[in-house]
């Protein structure tokens, strides 16, 4: 028999009508257990693009609400027993002997490896992987904050988990802030001692897009940028061809892996199935001192209310629930959040339509979305469904803003702020108090 997939489109009809007679056994039958109807996340529609059923994501907590858990780590705060036994159940992988290296310089914004962080060090393994007979080792190269796996001021727990093999960890202080020419000297120095095959950074404007086109121009490569994707290729020298966005975003270009590659978001999926040994190694030879011609001075205090919605990191939004937007601005201003909304309050007249967050406003990639008396519609979770952490403040217990969030705090919008200014202000008193008394 033939081993060609074959489609059944009046079956995957049948799987998007919930009032179709013959649904609960075609999902079950699609589920695989066929134990009852267990019900499909996603499956591929009739024109190659893939569905998703949101009515299957989540769980019922103990309180008969349904849960949507984004994380995958925890049910109702505690981890369930299905995530449990799929991170014990990870497959153990160490490379004692690596053909060769594949080398990768994360931005670790904030100490932790970041979404990108995690797709380039998913592209670094398909690279590594190639070889099932003679496969190479991921090594990440990590400067400031990172303080080593399991002890110090360790930020970022699952380096092995990510995909790492090896880890250089280079933690003076003259490589902390913007130190190019200091970093530039250690990854000169991981070239000439390991020989890396190539080198991964990400395209990113935190710092990986301007060490990536230092270390080509040092490396004497025609580095290529925009890389979204890499295919095999046996006439390439390495054996990929990448394909990198160029014309501004208009038109895509292809060309053999370079061993300098610059890879945006989402070039690859990030490792969710092996555990690797994420070793630490230190280089034998010294770095020699290098004079910097560049002078840190600092970050430059920016006013958060004059940052852009798609580029801030931290946003406090108001809804329906606020009642005193005066309180809600000056929690704004104290916690240094940028300001958003929903629409709802932007039709009121509250705030100004370019504050306005969801599908028909801004889309957002804030580390932190705190949501103040928003319910949830659905054009607003889908504006803010790359953000990393979503706290929730509302009086329903039972809102899809409450069942999105990581960090729910049920009660009054106005009480819950004034207490959290109130917390913030005498934490700040007290710190100045000590560096007083020093």
């Amino acid at each position: 028999m033939s081993e060609t997939i074959r489609r059944d489109p009046r079956r995957e009809w049948i799987a998007r009508n919930r009032l179709h007679p013959e649904h609960a056994r075609v999902i079950a039958a699609l589920g695989g257990n066929g134990g009852g109807a267990v019900a499909i996340s996603e499956w591929l529609g009739p024109n190659g693009v893939v569905r998703r059923n949101p009515r299957a994501i989540g769980f019922i907590g103990p309180n008969g609400i349904k849960r949507i858990d984004r994380s995958g780590l925890q049910q109702g705060g505690q981890p369930t027993a299905t995530t449990t036994a799929a991170r014990d159940s990870r497959r153990t992988v160490v490379i004692d002997q690596p053909a060769f290296l594949v080398a990768v310089v994360p931005d670790m914004t904030g100490g932790r490896l970041s979404s990108h962080d995690k797709d380039l060090l998913g592209l670094a393994r398909r690279v590594a992987d190639a070889d099932v007979e003679r496969p190479g080792a991921v090594v990440a190269i990590l400067f400031g904050e990172y303080k080593g796996e399991g002890g110090g001021e360790l930020k970022e727990q699952a380096l092995g988990e990510a995909g790492i093999d090896r880890v250089v960890h280079f933690d003076d202080e003259f490589y902390a802030g913007f130190a190019p020419e200091a970093r530039l000297a250690a990854l000169s120095a991981v070239e000439r001692e390991m020989t890396p095959r190539c080198w991964l950074l990400p395209d990113s404007p935190l710092g990986g897009a301007d060490l990536g086109r230092r270390l080509a121009v040092r490396l004497g490569e025609r580095a290529a940028t925009g890389v979204w994707q890499i295919e095999a290729d046996n006439k390439a020298p390495m054996g990929w061809r990448c394909t990198a966005r160029g014309g501004g975003g208009s038109l895509d270009i292809q060309r053999p892996l370079p061993r300098v590659a610059l890879a945006l978001a989402e070039c690859a999926e990030p490792v969710d199935e092996t555990r690797h040994a994420a070793e630490q190694l230190t280089l034998s030879a010294s770095i020699p001192a290098t004079l910097s011609r560049i002078e840190d001075l600092g970050q430059v205090a920016v006013d958060p209310a004059g940052v852009a919605l798609a580029e801030a990191e931290f946003i406090l939004s108001g809804g329906n629930g606020v009642k005193q937007w005066d309180a809600f601005h000056h929690a704004a201003k104290v916690l240094g959040a940028t300001e958003g909304a929903s629409r709802v309050a932007v039709d009121d007249g509250f705030m100004a339509r370019d504050r306005q967050v969801g599908a028909t406003g801004t889309w957002v990639t804030a580390r932190v979305y705190m949501a103040v008396g928003i319910s949830g519609a659905i054009q607003h979770l889908q504006g803010i469904q790359r953000c990393d952490k979503v706290v929730a403040i509302n009086l329903d217990p039972g809102c899809d803003m409450v069942k999105r969030a990581d960090l729910a705090v049920i009660g009054d919008a106005g009480n819950i702020l004034a207490a959290l200014v109130a917390r913030i202000e005498q934490y700040r008193e007290q710190q100045q108090e000590k560096r007083n008394a020093a």
